[in-house]
């Protein structure tokens, strides 16, 4: 029986909003042009520094282990928005994820434009930003998507049965233990109450040795090796169908710096586990739900991410902060609409970004640190402030058309 590695890396960058004040609204209606040198709010220069350090680097790995294993294959997942962004600041590195599409091994997962939450608030938005993506996708890499993802790998059974009408052959979650049980992510499952889309979930043990635990030198396990790496995956004893490594691409260089040795890991790794045994091989998240039957059911009334310890909601809509700013934006849709400016519109996506919330958090203690690494802000007050200024900006050009 076949044994495959399905390496799926999720590719993204908000547009963060600048230090804006109440002072800004009704004056300055743009809120993503920060451009102070090296500011953690300029968006050109995160661009261009995560290019440098992540994009590039792993994309010449990835593009070295198509050139020298047949059968290795990815999943790549691209927001609208950071394609936008590369092909305005990083054209390079657009062209270099172009050449792995254009293999026929790496394939791109839908999902929404603006990595919003808008499956939770608005049907009709959420679904018009993955038709947006879908065609983005088209046109940028001629390809489309067959499999799906919600923003933070957010889930539930809802979730499933409309990408189930929606045609999608596989959508992927969290193997979160609560939900597996006494099974294993090791498998193929099938969503509760859908007929024929397949669930994929992430071993979140292995992918987080890579993406949390690589470069941590008081960690028991350091340094990994991909020797060592290889044995645990060839210790399982489930007879596992696929190992789900499902991780952040900014993994690689960025959040593990290359002095960890995360790029000669990833180069080594893969031609172990394909030479360890015949039957290994690697594949995308589409070709593993058409290859392997569902073990069983999974019921997830109850939205699950990836995201924290609680593996919820909680680290975008945890506090009152984030709920009264998620809230704001949703309440202004029909109204943005309706005004058919196109800038806007465009505007009022970027803020539906997820990232903007997660910045809010309020958590301390095991998360808290994860939060104030990814955040370009002092504080999660300071993170409200700009957003619901920013808000307050969108009411003002809205008035300014006839809709108050």
């Amino acid at each position: 029986m076949k044994q495959a590695i399905c390496l799926y890396l999720h590719v993204h960058q908000p547009y963060r909003i600048k230090h804006y004040t109440i002072f800004d609204t009704a004056h300055d209606h743009q809120y993503f042009n920060d451009q102070a040198p090296n500011a953690l709010t300029n968006n050109k220069f995160i661009i261009e520094k995560v290019a440098e350090k992540s994009y590039r680097p792993m994309n010449a790995v990835l593009k070295e282990l198509l050139h020298t294993i047949e059968d290795f294959k990815f999943s790549l997942s691209i927001p609208g928005m950071l394609i936008d962004q590369l092909a305005e600041w990083a054209p390079d590195v657009l062209e270099s994820f172009k050449e792995l599409v254009a293999t026929g091994r790496v394939e791109i997962v839908s999902e929404t434009y603006h990595h919003s939450l808008a499956f939770f608030y608005s049907r009709t938005e959420f679904e018009a930003q993955v038709a947006m993506h879908t065609q983005k996708v088209q046109d940028t890499f001629g390809v489309t998507p067959t499999s799906f993802r919600n923003t933070e790998l957010s889930y539930n059974n809802d979730l499933a049965y409309w990408a189930d009408k929606a045609g999608y052959k596989a959508i992927i979650t969290e193997g979160w233990d609560p939900i597996l049980s006494w099974r294993s992510p090791n498998f193929v499952y099938r969503p509760a109450y859908t007929e024929n889309i397949k669930l994929l979930l992430k071993n979140y043990k292995l992918s987080d040795d890579i993406a949390f635990r690589f470069g941590n030198q008081s960690w028991e396990e350091w340094p990994l090796s991909a020797e060592k790496y290889v044995s645990w995956l060839g210790a399982s004893l489930d007879n596992a169908q696929v190992f789900n490594l499902f991780m952040d691409y900014e993994t690689f260089g960025e959040h593990q710096w290359e002095s960890t040795g995360v790029f000669e890991f990833m180069k080594s790794m893969p031609h172990i586990w394909k030479s360890s045994r015949t039957e290994r091989t690697f594949m995308t998240i589409t070709e593993a739900a058409e290859s392997f039957e569902a073990q069983d059911f999974i019921d997830i009334p109850q939205t699950i991410t990836w995201a924290d310890t609680e593996r919820d909601l909680t680290a975008w809509l945890g506090n009152t902060m984030q709920h009264q700013a998620i809230h704001a934006i949703y309440e202004l849709e029909d109204k943005v609409l309706q005004s058919g400016d196109y800038d806007l519109i465009a505007d009022w996506r970027k803020l539906q970004t997820s990232d903007h919330f997660y910045y809010m958090c309020t958590k301390w203690f095991k998360d808290g640190d994860v939060h104030a690494y990814f955040s370009p802000y002092n504080s999660p007050y300071e993170a409200f402030t700009n957003f619901m200024n920013a808000w307050h900006d969108i009411n003002f050009r809205l008035a300014e058309k006839g809709y108050v």
